[in-house]
């Protein structure tokens, strides 16, 4: 299988559980912590932007929270009832946390709509010291899950709401900073209008992948045109078709194929050598029906081109 030494790029390295974990744990007491003294802030000085924040804050702990037992349940073993264990909670946390970030981007924008009809005065300094803080912890816990973001679209949701509450502070550090030496308060919501439009692009992506996985659909970084063509060209494979690929969770990928051979005495060295093609690609669980070219295939036809009475145009790939 020499022709193939080029995919080798394709290998899609999975994180360090423990690792991630530890960073898990790390990052959900120090923004217990956080909210905390932010709350106390917002009660000392009588503001309701720390409040809220606070509030804001409060919901990446229960994102966190539910990205580190998404993590672990990952890690259960199958069952009579769960087959594939629970390692589609990873897709499904991925998922709630881009519809979580998509709301925290609609209360920002909320609120600074309100504020710019509704203008406040503010304790520029209290907000500026109570931001600079935050900037610290969720830079941190941002920084926490960094290695592993492209590694695992769960890990890849964490890291966006520590990213995005980064950013946030950052907006009200600057806002407290110039509301303290000019008086002018209308800085604050058109800095939150700004963040608030930043991070709703930057969620836009983890909400289309995660659906996508949600629904089975082909993880972004397989090529499925490229997977027949690779599976088709290896030397005793005449046609490869019902080809299907999903996401078992955020770091796995399975695909299970109807493979026309030219020899079935060939059979456990053909599906051995594909399979490690495709772990090169990075499909780690993979399905095989090895067929001869004179055989029909069981079920419908409507995307087998191994056949000469199979009239259907379907493409083998879908």
């Amino acid at each position: 299988m020499g022709e193939h030494h080029h995919h080798h790029h394709h290998v899609h390295p999975t994180p360090d559980m423990q690792k991630l974990n530890r960073s898990f744990l790390i990052g959900i007491v120090l923004n217990i912590l956080f909210v905390l003294a932010e709350a106390g802030a917002g009660f000392f000085y009588d503001s309701l932007a720390l409040l809220s924040d606070a509030g804001h804050n409060l919901s990446d702990v229960v994102s966190l929270v539910l990205a580190m037992l998404a993590l672990r349940l990952s890690l259960a073993k199958p069952s009579l009832q769960y087959t594939y264990g629970y390692k589609k909670s990873t897709v499904l946390v991925s998922l709630l946390n881009a519809a979580i970030l998509f709301l925290a981007v609609g209360v920002i924008l909320y609120e600074s709509i309100e504020k710019l009809r509704n203008p406040a005065p503010l304790d520029g300094g209290a907000i500026a010291w109570v931001a600079a803080i935050g900037i610290v912890v969720n830079a941190f816990t941002a920084y926490l899950f960094f290695a592993d973001k492209s590694k695992d679209l769960n890990v890849k949701g964490a890291y966006l709401h520590m990213a995005a509450d980064t950013l946030v502070s950052v907006g009200v550090l600057v806002s407290g900073i110039v509301i303290k030496y000019t008086g002018w308060n209308v800085i604050d919501p058109i800095i939150g209008l700004v963040v608030g439009l930043v991070i709703l692009y930057s969620t836009w992506h983890l909400l289309q992948e995660s659906l996508r996985l949600a629904l089975d659909g082909v993880p972004e970084s397989i090529d499925v045109q490229k997977v027949e063509s690779i599976l088709s060209s290896d030397p005793d494979v005449i046609n490869v078709h019902h080809l299907h690929i999903w996401a078992i969770s955020t770091t796995q990928t399975a695909l299970t194929a109807h493979v026309v051979v030219s020899d079935i005495m060939r059979m456990h060295e053909v599906k051995h050598r594909l399979k490690h093609t495709l772990r090169e690609l990075g499909i780690d669980h993979a399905t095989f029906e090895l067929e001869l070219k004179e055989e029909h295939c069981d079920g419908h036809c409507d995307c087998c081109e191994a056949h000469d009475d199979c009239d259907d145009d379907t493409q083998p790939y879908l």
